[in-house]
């Protein structure tokens, strides 16, 4: 929205003519900025809570250089840059953006600025080369405000290790449980705990997991209460659920 527009906007509220409620209905529907190869959705934050994150595979460091700034001079802040090459973070950098920068799972935070956290999201993963997408899922949350207990390495081959971590389920609002291979873990989790259980496939396996599909399929398949499915190897999505539920659960 430009200035002008907003200035007009916020003076017909103080007149009277809008209500509270009117202006903040109408804010929602505000257009986004078009830059000819993207468009930026300035408002998703008062829509949903969070402001638009970029998907960083397959842009140019001067298109994520654009973006980031444009989206920064509007007032965004924590802007989540994912599968972000490690060489396009170092462009980022290099054009004077602040950017903190996570390798393993090639996830960028720009313009970061700190939030408090609340509540109680548990990611846990079942094997260490799940890592990647468990700290997409858990850093996705903790940007979000959502405070994080990590648990990896806590497959069903070895179930004592994660029946050893039930007071930190229990205590959960939400849970986020990452595997490839077969896909168990997420079943498992679901049956010892009350909250929502956000499964994540990931495409580590050897050959008959194609790719994650046999893991989705079997998430899918889940005899548990309380699991929804996200797409193979998407933590972002997971992680953002996961904070809308913590959100949601969290008193006012």
């Amino acid at each position: 929205m430009e200035t002008a527009n907003l200035l007009e906007l916020l003076r017909q509220i103080k007149s009277g003519r809008l209500t509270p409620e009117e202006g903040a209905a109408r804010l929602r529907r505000e257009p986004f900025e078009d830059l000819g190869y993207a468009k930026i959705d300035h408002h998703r934050w008062l829509r949903q809570g969070s402001g638009e994150a970029i998907f960083g595979s397959g842009k140019t460091s001067p298109q994520l250089i654009e973006l980031v700034d444009r989206m920064a001079q509007a007032g965004s802040r924590n802007i989540l840059i994912t599968r972000l090459p490690a060489e396009r973070a170092d462009d980022l950098v290099a054009a004077g953006t602040p950017l903190v920068y996570h390798p393993t799972p090639r996830l960028a935070v720009a313009w970061p600025d700190p939030v408090p956290l609340t509540g109680a999201v548990v990611v846990a993963s079942a094997g260490t080369s799940d890592l990647p997408v468990a700290e997409e899922a858990a850093l996705t949350a903790e940007t979000l405000g959502s405070q994080v207990t990590r648990l990896y390495d806590v497959g069903v081959a070895g179930l004592h290790r994660l029946l050893a971590q039930q007071d930190s389920l229990i205590a959960a609002r939400a849970i986020v449980a990452v595997a490839g291979m077969e896909g168990a873990l997420p079943s498992v989790v679901a049956g010892l705990v009350g909250c929502p259980v956000v499964a994540v496939p990931t495409s580590v396996g050897y050959g008959a997991n194609w790719g994650g599909l046999a893991a989705l399929l079997a998430m899918l398949n889940s005899c548990a209460n309380g699991v929804s499915v996200v797409n193979i190897d998407n933590g972002f999505g997971a992680g953002w659920i996961a904070h809308s539920v913590n959100r949601t659960e969290s008193p006012t």
